[in-house]
């Protein structure tokens, strides 16, 4: 199996971890995550300019011929900085949902958009008490004519402050934990009926809670087979959760090296802490960590085109791990930090936050470890 990466790979690594480190620098991003939009629409057309957002589609769709090795390079640099903008709901979700199962309508409707920027998609597919199981949806979809009517509510919307459009799953038949009778629809985020309650998320993202009340959708709409949805859903949503564990190896790789860092400089009993064995004990297991999750994070990505049990295999295993291990850095991070690992003006915090809420997307660490001894 070859790990290396391509040439334009690699250049696409140079050049994000170049725009990162000078465009989204600790205070920047402070001062984008504190304002009233809480991200950079610059930045998002910058990542445009640069084919960034276009990278992962087909040229034959309006892309640059990527996939998901590109979505992993990509997203483990905004990892690193603690990008906030959308890449994984507008790229890898709503990209991917038209990538597999879009008509051509759809794919020269929307793919453009996504590519040049102009389009900002949000996954609306979490519920009050669907408790990761994406078939248990309350939200419905019947059918009015030609078209739909959707009413629900779909709960932290990673996003969907920013979006334009939405990508909805929505129940169309069957009883409310049916495999069968799943159906994904996208909606434009401004049509009749769609109402919003927008807010920030504990790890400076931005989020809402969408309402749908008696919102009508064309039957163009429709991503798909009406009712047979899930098994695209787990196919995007394990896309999605490879991209996010390369994302959590770019903040954990960052989260080691200040810890290091802050250990060579903060001083006690007139000796940098550093030199105490048992902080170098806990900063090696904390690159031990990181290094497992980068091989699973490789494992994952490889897999996603693999068998469906063996995907879901790869990327259950992945997010249990990388689960565990983000928990473990980002807390082993702020404790070495003493005080000033809490306190908002240190980035350290930051990171810890961000990977502590990677455990709660699209699974926890408990639903994926039952996903896997399930498929075993």
């Amino acid at each position: 199996m070859d790990f290396n990466f391509t040439e334009e790979q690699e250049m696409v690594r140079d050049g994000l971890s170049r725009m990162v480190r000078e465009q989204y620098d600790w205070e920047t991003r402070r001062v984008a995550i504190e304002s009233e939009a809480g991200w950079r629409p610059e930045v998002w057309a910058k990542l445009a300019e640069l084919g960034i957002l276009g990278m992962p589609f087909s040229e034959e769709d309006g892309g640059f011929g990527g996939g998901a090795v590109d979505a992993m390079v990509v997203m483990e640099e905004f990892g690193k900085g603690l990008v906030v903008e959308p890449f994984v709901p507008t790229v890898v979700c709503a990209g991917g949902f038209l990538k597999h199962a879009g008509t051509a309508a759809q794919k020269e409707e929307h793919i453009g958009g996504i590519v040049d920027g102009s389009q900002v998609f949000a996954f609306a597919y979490a519920e009050p008490r669907g408790r990761y199981d994406y078939a248990n949806l309350e939200t419905t979809a019947k059918k009015d004519g030609s078209g739909y009517v959707l009413n629900g509510h779909k709960a932290v919307v990673i996003g969907a402050p920013w979006a334009s459009h939405l990508v909805v799953t929505a129940r169309t038949s069957g009883g409310q934990r049916d495999a069968d009778g799943v159906s994904v629809f996208i909606v434009d985020k401004s049509a009749d009926g769609v109402v919003t309650r927008d807010y920030e998320t504990v790890d400076g993202r931005r989020a809402s809670e969408v309402y749908f009340e008696n919102v009508s959708v064309p039957a163009e709409a429709l991503i798909g087979d009406e009712g047979a949805a899930l098994p695209l859903i787990e196919q995007v949503t394990d896309e999605a959760i490879a991209a996010q564990c390369a994302e959590a190896c770019g903040a954990m790789k960052v989260a080691h090296a200040m810890t290091v860092e802050y250990s060579r400089q903060r001083k006690q009993f007139g000796v940098p802490i550093g030199s105490f064995q048992v902080l170098q004990h806990r900063m090696v297991d904390m690159y031990t960590e990181y290094e497992q999750s980068v091989s699973l994070t490789y494992l994952a990505t490889l897999r996603l085109d693999a068998e469906v049990n063996e995907r879901k295999r790869a990327v259950s295993a992945a997010k249990v791990r990388i689960g565990q291990a983000a928990h473990h850095i980002g807390q082993e991070a702020v404790q070495i930090h003493g005080g000033n690992g809490v306190t908002d003006e240190y980035a350290i915090g930051h990171y810890f936050k961000r990977l502590t809420i990677f455990d709660s997307e699209f699974g926890n660490v408990d639903h994926h470890m039952k996903r896997h001894i399930a498929l075993s």
